[in-house]
């Protein structure tokens, strides 16, 4: 029987280690009597990407499982809630809608409600789907509560993430997970051994000499991989034939007035790429992603300061990537996190999940000293499996456009795209039937808000309707209208309370 780790050490700080820390430590029972010894390894001279301030559903159990208080959490990152993201300009200039955090209203019969939609469409009601989500119910009117347990109230049927500062979320989880147990060095990496004969790392070495050793290495270093990549080489696998976006700026802006103060992102598509927009308790955090093959770094920056809701807070700070992934996200014994382990555009919020899926993924597959490769092929195999059907989801964004003002859009309704997404477009153009390779982080209300919202419009409805006219569904529908409007009326808004529960001091 093979001996059990007992030394982990994390390359790496910001959300992606501190998170690693604190889900390991608490996963693993550290400071409960079990465990190895967690040590995290970072320095302050080092910076810290922190783009990622928008996140989605999961989050919510990730905290919930290292023992975090929501209230706690999201005062101290000035949090605030988000029930979706609304895209404006994506499938024609001039055209928005939201993606949901949620299913669409609630099911009233067998075939799917976005069927009879579709059939009410067809007879002349132009109701946009957004209309039967609870969600954009309450995002449309600034309002917002936690759901309700009761699946027979429409106010169940919503669901609901954070928008937080990244960096002061880090700080909020070093110090949740230095009370669990885990170690922190100040330093920086200069060197990596590793063991001759089997290649695996066997200690870091630090710029002042010190030597920390480890069995099992995680490495949270960013796009560098200073591990994963410059010790181990497991190669890269870069996917800017789908999604050419290779560059971002970041800025904050002022906060000016409760009706800025939305509980939801918004997206908003410019001619070379996309603007993101998330409204903290503080400042708006605002980026633009863009093709570097499309528009100069310079007219970037013009273009985003040129849409902000307020006066900008800092110059916008410039960040270069290649999206893609590592070709294995664990090679002999150093698993890879975060940007460590590649790049997804934070088109749909993901960066943080796949930190958290990665934690979940290492808890489920821990290993022993052996590191059988029966342990990391599985756990590479799911690995690539999600990012993949991730990948998919955001090329759907692109080629799903109608765009004729820029040569980027024109370029992806145009591109060939993978035959697995190329056939779940064909199969929702002709049928309005979501078919699915099976388990993914995107389920099939998520995909249905796309289609729809950007103009895959289904040729014909699901046959059963035709077949079940005895159901009153232009009057569910309806109903269903003014049930939701009457439910967001009735809640407090996002400023109310946020006020009410988790006001950040100061």
């Amino acid at each position: 029987m093979a001996a059990a780790i007992g030394q982990l050490v994390i390359v790496g700080g910001g959300s992606a280690g501190w998170m690693a820390a604190a889900g390991l430590a608490a996963g693993l029972g550290l400071g409960k009597g079990g465990g190895p010894s967690i040590t995290l390894v970072e320095s302050e001279d080092i910076g810290i990407v922190g783009v990622g301030e928008a996140t989605i559903p999961p989050i919510r159990q990730f905290n919930s499982q290292i023992g975090v208080d929501e209230a706690a959490f999201l005062k101290a990152t000035q949090g605030s809630f988000k029930l979706g993201i609304e895209f404006v300009g994506w499938g024609t200039e001039a055209n928005r809608y939201f993606h949901p955090f949620g299913s669409y209203g609630a099911d009233f019969d067998a075939v799917p409600l976005h069927h009879w939609w579709l059939r009410e469409r067809a007879l002349g009601d132009d109701t946009p789907l957004d209309a039967y989500s609870m969600a954009w119910g309450m995002a449309s009117r600034g309002r917002f509560a936690h759901p309700t347990r009761d699946p027979k109230l429409v106010q169940s049927t919503f669901d609901y993430a954070y928008h937080f500062d990244a960096m002061l979320y880090g700080r909020f989880l070093r110090a949740h997970a230095e009370r669990l147990g885990v170690t922190r060095l100040e330093g920086r990496v200069v060197s990596v051994e590793r063991n001759g004969e089997a290649g695996d790392v066997t200690a870091i070495l630090l710029g002042d000499g010190r030597r920390v050793e480890g069995e099992l290495f995680v490495d949270c270093s960013g796009f560098r991989g200073l591990l994963i990549e410059d010790a181990m080489q497991a190669g890269y696998e870069e996917w800017t034939r789908w999604l050419p976006c290779d560059r971002a700026l970041a800025v904050p802006c002022a906060l000016q007035g409760d009706a800025a103060f939305t509980p939801y992102t918004r997206s908003t598509a410019h001619a070379a790429g996309w603007q993101w927009r998330i409204p903290l308790q503080n400042r708006i955090g605002n980026g633009y992603v863009y093709s570097s093959a499309h528009i100069s770094d310079d007219e970037a920056a013009r273009t985003l300061l040129a849409h902000l809701d307020g006066p900008p807070l800092a110059d916008p700070r410039p960040l270069r990537f290649t999206t893609g992934r590592r070709k294995a996200a664990w090679k002999g014994n150093v698993v890879a996190i975060g940007l460590a382990a590649g790049f997804m555009e934070p088109l749909e919020s993901t960066s943080i999940h796949l930190i958290q899926t990665a934690i979940t993924r290492l808890l489920a597959l821990f290993p022993d000293r052996d590191f059988s490769p029966l342990v990391r092929d599985e756990y590479n195999s799911i690995t690539e499996t999600e990012w993949t059907r991730i990948r998919d989801f955001l090329i759907l964004h692109y080629h799903l456009n109608s765009r004729c003002d820029a040569p980027l859009w024109r370029d992806c309704a145009a591109m060939e795209i993978p035959e697995s997404l190329a056939h779940r477009i064909a199969h929702f153009k002709a049928f309005g039937r979501l078919v699915t390779p099976g388990f993914e982080l995107f389920q099939n209300h998520n995909w249905l808000a796309v289609h729809i919202g950007q103009g895959n419009i289904p040729e014909r409805f699901d046959p059963l309707v035709e077949q079940r006219r005895q159901v009153p569904a232009a009057a569910r529908l309806a109903s269903l209208r003014r049930v939701i409007a009457e439910a967001a009326d009735a809640m407090p808004s996002h400023r109310e309370y946020v006020a009410a529960n988790c006001k950040a001091p100061g």
